[in-house]
């Protein structure tokens, strides 16, 4: 990682830590609310009498991915802006960014859950306004990752587009593969994405905790770390397909929504650590 005038190198590889520490919480926390909604998963050994259960169910909402699409865009819309709104922070008022991304996180974290919990009694017209101010949020804590990558050699505006475009081809083709899964593969591949999400999270938090101390993780591993990070979201990409239809009916397009927002922020970020990964001195 480069030296920036602006922002400390340790300071920014924290951010870009923290930040993706905190999005795969609520993805853990989304995935988990998923599984538990529908009894996909067994923390025992009921798990090949659940996913018995499950073979031949109807899908509950059809048409909720459908319905949820165009409040995706938006979502991701509105988190460019923030992202842009974030740049220009550290650009002009780089004293005040940190405070101002500690308290967005903060701020985040709140509306996610209570958007999320709103949503899901279907009160669409109060959660909509908070799932698009937790979008700005959520796009100007990103923005500390896009100014590394901006900032770094060989990655720049290209990488940034190369993240973007790379999740564009992992939708069209995660929509493929999501809704023509069978119910077993679905299953599996719903518990395999859950147990890497969860147990990535536990390796984040430790790579959060060793660079407390001054001790950061070599190229080779941050690469490793982001590598396996881009597979369990272009896997949870699939996943969503299968399950939202699944879990949602075709009125709760929000949370569906969100749970894909989710999936394709981490999947952005992950590929953007990657690529910042390979190039970093």
């Amino acid at each position: 990682m480069i030296e920036t005038d602006r922002l400390e190198s340790r300071q920014t590889r924290r951010i870009i830590v923290f930040f993706a520490i905190v999005n795969l919480q609520l993805s853990t926390h989304v995935d988990n609310k998923l599984v538990n909604k529908e009894a996909l998963m067994s923390n025992t050994s009921n798990f090949r009498s659940a996913m018995r259960e499950a073979q031949g169910r109807a899908l509950v909402g059809p048409n909720v991915i459908a319905n949820a699409l165009p409040y995706l865009g938006g979502g991701l819309v509105l988190t460019a802006l923030g992202t842009y709104g974030g740049l220009g922070m550290i650009q002009n008022r780089p004293d005040l960014f940190m405070p101002t991304f500690i308290g967005a996180i903060v701020l985040q974290l709140v509306l996610f859950f209570v958007a999320q919990n709103v949503a899901e009694k279907g009160n669409n017209s109060t959660a909509l306004p908070l799932l698009a101010t937790y979008s700005l949020l959520s796009g100007y804590t990103l923005s500390g990752i896009v100014y590394v990558a901006l900032g770094t050699q060989g990655v720049g505006i290209s990488g940034i587009g190369i993240a973007a475009l790379g999740c564009g081809v992992t939708f069209m083709v995660a929509r493929q593969m999501g809704s023509n899964l069978s119910d077993q593969d679905g299953i599996a591949l719903t518990q395999t994405v859950r147990l890497g999400i969860i147990a990535l999270f536990v390796v984040m938090i430790a790579q959060l905790l060793f660079s407390l101390f001054g001790v950061y993780t070599p190229s080779w591993l941050e690469i490793g770390i982001s590598g396996i990070g881009v597979l369990l979201f272009a896997g949870a990409a699939v996943v969503d397909f299968y399950i939202l239809p699944r879990t949602y009916r075709d009125d709760q397009y929000l949370p569906a929504a969100l749970s894909m927002y989710l999936t394709y922020i981490n999947l952005f970020v992950f590929i953007l650590r990657l690529l910042i990964a390979f190039n970093r001195d």
